[in-house]
């Protein structure tokens, strides 16, 4: 009997996740990206931590438990949505899942730190720094994420990279949390259907 010898995704099937991240992976990380932050600014006095939703929000909530840790101060964590802010919303055949915004202090003279999981495109960047700055005028916005897997459609870059993975549009990786999903890991995958630009 002839075995088949195609690869799975040529017979229909996806390649299983590779786990590239696993939850003390994502812990050292955020540490490292914690001290680097406090590193970077010269006081944490004017810091305040920006999530983008859904799975930067519970980063951004990590990164400034981490740094409450080192520095004994609190750092104020806010919750961003950009829905409306997207280049791509008129292209969208749905209607766009409007999450909250909710920044608990004045952006304004702040240094804005604005967490994600994933760095892709640079466009859900770009959407996300227009909506801060309808909300004030921050002294300055840095960036933190957790994966930056290249494909860069915008002059972006990240202040803060937890690990740079480069990958080709056939992969998609998932940043899995426990507020969100359970679990900490961070999965590749090949010849994934859905990919959602960042």
């Amino acid at each position: 009997m002839q075995s088949n010898l195609l690869p799975p995704a040529v017979r229909g099937f996806f390649m299983p996740d590779k786990i590239v991240m696993s939850a003390e992976d994502i812990r050292r990380t955020l540490a490292r990206i914690a001290h680097e932050i406090i590193e970077h600014n010269k006081t944490v006095d004017d810091l305040v931590l920006v999530g983008m939703h859904t799975r930067g929000v519970p980063l951004a909530k990590r990164l400034a438990a981490r740094i409450e840790n080192f520095e004994e101060a609190t750092i104020p964590v806010g919750a961003l949505d950009i829905s409306l802010y997207r280049d791509d919303l008129t292209l969208l055949n749905r209607q766009p899942l409007i999450q909250r915004t909710d920044i608990p202090v004045s952006i304004d003279g702040k240094s804005i730190v604005l967490v994600d999981d994933v760095l892709y495109t640079g466009r859900s960047i770009r959407a996300a720094m227009d909506a801060l700055i309808d909300l004030g005028r921050p002294q300055s916005i840095q960036l933190a994420v957790l994966i930056d897997r290249g494909h860069r459609e915008m002059p972006i870059r990240a202040d803060y990279v937890g690990k740079n993975m480069p990958s080709s549009r056939d992969e998609d990786i998932q940043v899995q949390l426990k507020e969100t999903d359970g679990i900490d890991q961070v999965t590749i995958t090949n010849m994934a259907n859905n990919r959602t630009q960042k």
